[in-house]
């Protein structure tokens, strides 16, 4: 399982380094990232731009991740690839998820 925790001041931001989130992964990839999200209770900024590909078994365990997250902490998609945004967009998750562009640059160094 790749991915790398930064546990900031505001938000724990997690870097998603799998290429794809599948059926293979799927299951692993939720059991471990909702352990790491409850213990430090914090709105989450996943970083997506590795994800090359996700099915329904990435899909439901993003789901099972964002149920598990207390209603007040916010969880931030950023930086979603095009196959993987359109999954979201078609089962509109993409209305129950925040979904960002990664941050340019710029943006970065402020």
């Amino acid at each position: 399982m790749q991915f790398d925790v930064t546990d900031t001041d505001s938000a724990l931001i997690i870097l998603v380094g799998e290429s794809r989130i599948d059926a293979a992964i799927a299951t692993s990839f939720k059991d471990k990232l909702r352990e790491v999200i409850l213990r430090h209770r914090k709105p989450v900024e996943m970083r997506m731009s590795s994800v090359d590909f996700m099915d329904s078994s990435g899909l439901g365990a993003m789901i099972a991740l964002r149920k598990a997250m207390p209603q007040d902490l916010g969880m931030s998609l950023i930086g979603m690839t095009p196959n993987v945004e359109r999954v979201f967009r078609l089962t509109r998750m993409d209305s129950v998820f925040d979904i960002r562009a990664a941050a340019t640059d710029e943006e970065q160094k402020e």
